[in-house]
């Protein structure tokens, strides 16, 4: 816990080891490392798949893959450029390479290493980041919330943002099957288990319904379907039914499923991610119904298009209206 009880007053006080604590609630079920134990296993079965690191691969959980198959792991410093740039090389060969480092030097350092080395040549290498939007208390420097918004406007790149451990463990056999580059965002360290309550199976390309409702959909990804589901829930003992699609990939997105939930009278349709209320999922569902003449209510709930300030993450998702008492308050306002 990253509490400390003060005398004074007997409320938790929170520390500074709150700015980098897991997402997941006290006494929530969660797996270690899933992404690093998923990519390991996964290497038993392929002799092409490799790994890349920028320094960081013990906050990428890509140390469990390093220790598993030291000599398929390369470590290539803080040099995110480099990175991406042999990340290409090894495609070229006929690898697989897992390029990982953080969200914020993948989209800002690495752009055009990316766009120019990878995307344009479609090549298959599949980006992974940890810190995606505001998982991290470290402040603007390492909180990565526009990569959507970056990473939705390159050609040919996939985009994926996914909501808890077993949907990351699903995914990274299905990111290496995909031919084609790939940014997936990660959720690292003891990674909250949620999906497995709804006998989910991820699939790319593919947003699925994983609770009905009559009054408002929320169309959410990544960790903020965890968020949705728990508002779900509490909202129900205020007599308001709330259905739940999660949408995993981003790119490209499930138009058929997106408009069918949308098309269903009556209900106020939000949007929930953890990225910029720029050019991330609600602007694309927004896009989405406009051009398809589909107009519900309509609301977004995301992150301020403002750099954030750095803090301990339970005062910061308040703050910006991520917690599930933020989410829940703010639909009751809407309603």
């Amino acid at each position: 816990m990253s509490t400390v009880n003060t005398a004074a007053t007997g409320k938790k006080r929170l520390t500074t080891s709150a700015m980098i604590a897991s997402i997941a609630a006290e006494g929530q079920a969660t797996r270690a490392a899933p992404f690093g134990h998923a990519l390991a296993a996964l290497a038993e079965q392929r002799s092409d798949i490799v790994g890349l690191s920028a320094d960081l691969s013990k906050y990428t959980d890509l140390h469990v893959f390093a220790k598993a198959h030291p000599q398929r792991f390369y470590q290539m410093g803080m040099a995110e450029q480099l990175l991406m740039s042999a990340a290409a090389g090894m495609a070229r060969e006929g690898f697989v390479p897992f390029a990982t480092t953080y969200a914020v030097f993948a989209s800002r350092r690495a752009y055009d290493f990316i766009c120019m080395a990878i995307a344009e040549e479609q090549l298959n290498v599949k980006i992974v980041c940890a810190l995606p939007g505001l998982t991290t208390g470290y402040g603007p420097s390492h909180q990565a919330t526009d990569d959507l918004a970056i990473f939705r406007a390159m050609p040919n790149l996939m985009v994926i943002d996914p909501c808890d451990a077993l949907e990351i463990e699903q995914a990274v056999p299905a990111i290496a099957a995909h031919q084609g580059p790939v940014y997936m965002r990660l959720l690292r360290g003891n990674v909250p288990l949620v999906l497995d309550e709804y006998g989910y199976q991820f699939e790319i390309g593919k947003a699925k319904t994983l609770r009905t409702g009559n009054d408002v959909l929320m169309i959410s990804t990544g960790l903020m379907t965890m968020r949705t589901l728990e508002a779900a829930e509490r909202l129900r003992a205020d007599g308001i039914d709330v259905a739940v699609l999660h949408v995993p990939t981003i790119k490209p997105l499930d138009a058929a499923t997106i408009l069918a939930e949308a098309r269903k009278p009556g209900r106020l349709v939000v949007t929930a991610e953890n990225h910029s209320i720029i050019g991330g999922l609600g602007e694309a569902v927004a896009g989405l119904l406009m051009r398809h003449g589909v107009t519900p209510t309509f609301r977004q709930i995301a992150l301020p298009d403002a750099f954030l300030d750095a803090g301990a993450l339970p005062t910061l998702h308040d703050r910006y209206g991520i917690s599930t008492q933020a989410v829940c308050a703010q639909v009751k306002a809407w309603l």
